[in-house]
């Protein structure tokens, strides 16, 4: 008997016929004679729904603040609390043996970074307990405790990260990732109209497309699959098309050379004029940034001829309120005449591939056709198998569709 482990996204639990028709596919998973887990998000757009009343209370007058972080955390926690439960009286209704979970009732444990905490451990007892006991289990996504008992959420995505954590600890067959889409794309469908499914890509390339845009999966849930080499099988909960499948890298894989092509938005450029150029101050600066949990990208440093430095790198836009004070902080404990100014309104175009690592011309070709599009590039950050570039937002959709016509991704491999 295996184990699967069922993700079912806002989407295809946004009402009580898609709660229904998620809870007849995890009972054909029961039927085939396998223990089935259930990972849920919330319903529809409930995350959002719950954001937008907490930004409503959080507007005072004429004064507006962010909310405390814990506070909405112990917010947002609810919506999966709704769904889980619905979804275990939806599998009792059809005859099916079911028992629903928050993430700190199957002993979920994270760090206490609220709103992006990382997962620390599982107990996996009380899953096992009622597995073997014949129940379909339900948990919550995208939330777990802190040691001291506080709710904690993992971040947009961060359902898939309960899923495969889960599939991980329970030494699961398959984690199955169900959404309103049929696979992962070549790019982004909504902005490339020839955008094609792949059948299967390599944890790299899959991890790299996510940290770089692709929002399928969030990047942390591909970190775990790759770790404990658990296949990740992508498919629409509408349909019984066949999905695409994450899985190790194979050798065949390396023929193509762009497995494909994502668009990071809502990018903010933080710069460091006058830093002082000395031994120690980059690992400071960044070590005081780490500390606030704030992941930053496309680090460039320039040197002057007056023993300073100018110092970028990028974050994302909803991180701007939380570095702010930080940077400001820093730019007073460098003292002389080191500032801070922020550029809002860029994007990240990339192409990835692990083909990249045979073979030659392809950031050639990249910027070729980046050229021929009219988008002006502003910096450029490569790894093993990943090319990208810095861009304005507002051209991001055309250096999508320019970069993936360039490697004729529309055809299969």
């Amino acid at each position: 008997m295996g184990v699967i482990v069922q993700k079912f996204g806002g989407t295809s639990v946004a009402n009580a016929e898609r709660i229904h028709r998620a809870s007849r596919r995890a009972i054909e998973a029961r039927d085939r004679g396998n223990k089935v887990v259930v990972v849920v998000s919330a319903m529809g757009d409930t995350t959002d729904d719950l954001l937008d009343l907490a930004q409503q209370v959080c507007t005072f007058g004429d004064q507006p603040y962010n909310p405390p972080k814990r506070e909405l955390d112990q917010l947002l926690a609810t919506g999966e609390q709704v769904t889980i439960a619905l979804m275990a009286m939806a599998l009792h209704a059809q005859g099916a043996p079911a028992i629903s979970f928050t993430g700190g009732q199957i002993g979920l444990v994270t760090d206490d970074a609220f709103s992006k905490a990382r997962i620390k451990s599982i107990n996996h007892e009380r899953i096992n307990k009622e597995l073997d006991a014949g129940q379909i289990v339900i948990v919550a996504g995208f939330q777990g405790i802190t040691p001291e008992g506080d709710f904690t959420t993992l971040g947009r995505g961060g359902s898939n990260a309960t899923l495969v954590a889960l599939g991980a600890v329970l030494n699961a067959d398959v984690c199955e990732n169900y959404t309103d889409v049929d696979g992962i794309y070549t790019a982004d469908p909504r902005i490339v109209k020839n955008a094609r499914k792949i059948d299967k890509i390599s944890y790299d390339e899959m991890l790299e497309l996510s940290s770089v845009g692709a929002s399928v999966l969030q990047t942390r849930a591909v970190e775990f699959a790759k770790k404990y080499n658990v296949p990740i099988e992508v498919r629409n909960s509408q349909n019984n098309n066949p999905g695409t499948w994450i899985v190790a890298e194979t050798p065949n894989m390396e023929h193509i050379v762009v497995s494909g092509v994502a668009l990071k938005k809502e990018l903010v450029r933080v710069l460091l004029k006058n830093v002082p150029d000395k031994p120690g101050v980059a690992a400071n600066i960044f070590t005081t940034i780490a500390a606030a949990k704030i992941v930053v990208d496309d680090i460039i440093q320039n040197t002057q001829e007056d023993n300073t430095a100018n110092v970028s790198f990028t974050v994302e836009r909803g991180d701007l309120a939380d570095i702010k004070p930080i940077v400001e902080h820093l730019t007073e404990e460098l003292g002389g005449n080191t500032q801070a100014s922020y550029q809002d309104g860029l994007a990240k175009v990339s192409a990835v591939g692990v083909g990249m690592r045979t073979h030659t011309g392809v950031a050639e070709r990249m910027f070729k056709a980046l050229a021929d599009a009219k988008v002006n590039i502003q910096n450029i950050t490569t790894s093993e198998i990943k090319i990208s570039c810095i861009i304005s937002a507002e051209q991001g959709p055309l250096a999508v569709q320019a970069v993936h016509d360039a490697f004729g991704l529309e055809k299969a491999g």
